[in-house]
């Protein structure tokens, strides 16, 4: 694990995140399999990534086997993360807009990276199990969260997930790409189809898309720290 993945993740608290965790056999054999193929690969739960107080979290699906399964930073060193990185740069929240190595000096502000599930899943699909045995993980990195933060998921698995880890009841929040949600503290769940090859390739997300969901978070920023201001 890189110095500053080491920073990021000892800034959270420890139930956040268990670098050692082995609770999914399916997941450990998997991360075994692929670890014997690229021996050089990270091949563990994968931390989340930036600033410990940000008010804006995104959450994705989990590590893709050749991005942060490989690098140890989340949507790092694999497609998904082209758009992601390019946007936060554009929106103010990271310092370069390409992320390509957990030690390439790119610093997220304000933002943070994280996954419903922290270890590469077989065929990138976790299954529901696993999703539940990772959501402690999340509920504790969620609750560090001010209020009036913003959430981001991308893709529904990770729209469940947040609901999940907050208590939040999942009628009434149902995941639609731009739809926005406010819980509990003044915190709004904004979601997005995942930045993903497919989605991307198909034109399902395109970069106006997925802009203007950013948009719409940095407007619910700004209204946070004008409201707190007065």
């Amino acid at each position: 694990m890189s110095r500053a993945a080491v920073r990021d993740a000892a800034a959270l608290p420890a139930a956040a995140y268990d670098p050692a965790c082995r609770r999914c056999a399916r997941l450990v054999r998997h991360l075994d399999e692929v670890r014997a193929e690229h021996p050089t690969y990270f091949c563990r739960p994968v931390p989340p990534f930036g600033d410990a107080r940000a008010k804006l979290l995104i959450v994705g699906l989990a590590p893709g086997k050749h991005g942060a399964n490989a690098t140890g930073r989340p949507f790092t060193g694999d497609y998904a993360g082209i758009l992601l990185y390019a946007t936060l740069f554009k929106f103010g929240f990271a310092s370069r807009p390409e992320s390509t190595s957990a030690d390439d000096g790119l610093r997220l502000e304000n933002a943070r990276i994280s996954n419903a599930v922290k270890c590469l899943p077989p065929g990138n699909k976790p299954l529901p199990a696993e999703v539940s045995n990772c959501n402690a993980f999340l509920a504790a990195e969620l609750g560090t969260l001010p209020e009036g933060a913003a959430l981001l998921a991308l893709g529904r698995v990770a729209h469940d997930a947040i609901l999940r880890a907050l208590g939040e009841p999942a009628r009434g929040h149902v995941f639609a790409h731009g739809a926005e949600h406010v819980l509990a503290r003044g915190v709004r769940l904004f979601d997005s189809y995942h930045c993903s090859r497919y989605n991307t390739n198909t034109r399902r997300l395109t970069t106006p898309m997925f802009e203007r969901v950013f948009e719409s978070i940095a407007r619910h920023l700004r209204s946070e720290r004008s409201g707190r201001a007065a």
